[in-house]
């Protein structure tokens, strides 16, 4: 193949992934508001198995003598569980929507009120399913002997910690890896490559320690209702810097980018096909 066939293909390629992730986006878009509030509440719970089987691991940790490195690394597949879980689930995740709603507003396909509202609907209901599933996890992994809450506020401490500049800067980081994420789970091309994808940037996220604003969630609610040390104002420092973040990197970094890079590449597959 010539570098310019080669070329070609790859922007072809290019234009079919925004195509499915413009069609997505719309999609998305359009759905009623109870479909989507009980969709971003099942991602709001299903995303906080994750958290749980970090605690378990962390509390299993603490009494078998794990060596610290293998700890974090089983800590961080552990995370990815729950991403797993939400994305073949075709669950709504706010971050998914910080990269895949914005594409068809970029194309001209739908309004900015549209995404406001879709944001908002899926944000919340992503909020209290996490809550709630932080407070399940401090009400009943202690009481099976599965969790100690030391564990939970260990999890917690790891994004409270965190100075403001690293919150923000992490958040972003997450973001962005989370528009990656959309827009490779549209290139694979089988359940298994798709696993794949999701497990293995879930992973960086985890092992990176970088502030996911729905999954941290659930960690830091848990340690903030298992100790008093941490309390509400921990709680809204983590999610108003991690949520700023995530959407910075999934708009400006991955939609924008990625939606410039297509577009912006010459003449299209479209336009040839249409001559």
């Amino acid at each position: 193949m010539s570098g310019e066939a080669a070329a070609e293909a790859e922007q072809a390629e290019g234009e079919d992934i925004l195509d499915i992730e413009i069609r997505r986006g719309l999609s998305e878009l359009q759905r009623p508001t109870t479909g989507l509030s009980l969709s971003g509440l099942s991602a709001g719970l299903d995303i906080g198995f994750g958290p749980l089987l970090m605690a378990v691991i962390l509390t299993t940790a603490g009494t078998a003598g794990t060596g610290e490195l293998t700890t974090q690394l089983l800590l961080a597949l552990a995370y990815g569980i729950g991403f797993i879980f939400v994305v073949l689930g075709r669950s709504e995740l706010f971050t998914e929507h910080t990269t895949l709603a914005v594409l068809p507003v970029l194309d001209g396909s739908a309004s900015p009120a549209k995404l406001a509202r879709l944001w908002g609907i899926v944000y919340v209901s992503n909020l209290v399913g996490a809550v709630v599933f932080g407070a399940l996890i401090v009400a009943v992994g202690p009481t099976v002997e599965a969790v100690e809450p030391a564990a939970l506020v260990e999890l917690a401490r790891v994004y409270t910690d965190q100075p403001t500049m690293g919150l923000l800067g992490g958040g972003v980081l997450a973001g962005w890896l989370m528009g990656l994420l959309t827009w490779l789970v549209a290139g694979a091309d089988s359940t298994a490559s798709r696993i794949f994808v999701v497990w293995l940037v879930a992973t960086a996220i985890g092992v990176a320690h970088l502030p996911h604003c729905i999954a941290g969630s659930v960690e830091v609610v848990a340690g903030a209702l298992a100790s008093p040390a941490l309390g509400p104002m921990a709680f809204a420092r983590f999610l108003g810097l991690s949520t700023v973040g995530n959407l910075v990197g999934g708009t400006v970094f991955v939609a924008l980018l990625k939606y410039g890079h297509v577009t912006r590449s010459g003449p299209t597959a479209r336009d040839f096909r249409s001559d």
